[in-house]
C-alpha cells in the first residue's frame, strides 16, 4: 500500500489544466493503485491525479454501492439535468458546500491499460466524475458557486489550511 501526499489548494498543479496520458505502461497501473490507496486512506470517493501532484488526465473513484473505476483521459460527451448536492474535497478538507451538477452524463475514457470505455452515469456517480474531471481542468468545486459563497469559503479555507500545515495533518473526513 502506497499512500501519496494530497496537495492542498491552491498548490500546483491544482489550478492548471492537466496533460493527456499517451503511454499505458505498468507504472501507470501502479500509479492507479497508489491513487486508490490514497483515496481510501483519506476516506474519499474520488481522487484526481493533480490532487497528488501529477498534472495528468487520470482519476479514480469508488462510489458507495458501485464499483471502483480508474478513468484515463476522461471526457464528458453529454450532460443533462441539474441538481444541487453537498460536496467536499480532499484538497480542501473540512469545506463543504452545495454545488450544482448535471444529473446525467455520458463519459468516454480509457482504463489504465488503454482499453476504451464509454458509459452513462447518473446521480452520485455523475457528481463524482464531474468533480474529478473539474480537477483535470484546473477547476475546484468552489469555482462552481456564487461569488459571495466562494469568497466566504475561501476565507474559511485559509484558516483551516494554516492550521493543517502547522499541525502537519492532512487527514480528511469523508469527502470527494
Amino acid at each position: 500500500m502506497s499512500v501519496l501526499d494530497v496537495v492542498l489548494y491552491p498548490d500546483d498543479p491544482l489550478t492548471k489544466v492537466s496533460k493527456p496520458i499517451a503511454a499505458f505502461t505498468p507504472s501507470l497501473v501502479q500509479f492507479a493503485e497508489n491513487m486508490f490507496d490514497t483515496m481510501y486512506a483519506f476516506e474519499g470517493v474520488g481522487l484526481a491525479a493533480p490532487q497528488v501532484g501529477v498534472a495528468k488526465r487520470m482519476l479514480v473513484l469508488d462510489e458507495p454501492d458501485g464499483e471502483k473505476m480508474c478513468l484515463v483521459n476522461p471526457e464528458i460527451l453529454e450532460s443533462e439535468g441539474s441538481e444541487d448536492g453537498s460536496e467536499g474535497c480532499l484538497s480542501l478538507p473540512e469545506i463543504y458546500i452545495q454545488v450544482p451538477r448535471a444529473t446525467r452524463i455520458v463519459v468516454r475514457a480509457q482504463d489504465p491499460l488503454g482499453n476504451p470505455l464509454e458509459f452513462e452515469a447518473r446521480g452520485f456517480l455523475a457528481r463524482i466524475i464531474q468533480h474529478e474531471v473539474d480537477h483535470l481542468d484546473g477547476v475546484i468545486f468552489l469555482d462552481r458557486v456564487d461569488m459571495l459563497t466562494r469568497h466566504a469559503k475561501l476565507q474559511e479555507w485559509q484558516e483551516i489550511r494554516e492550521r493543517l500545515l502547522l499541525q502537519g495533518d492532512r487527514s480528511s473526513p469523508s469527502a470527494f
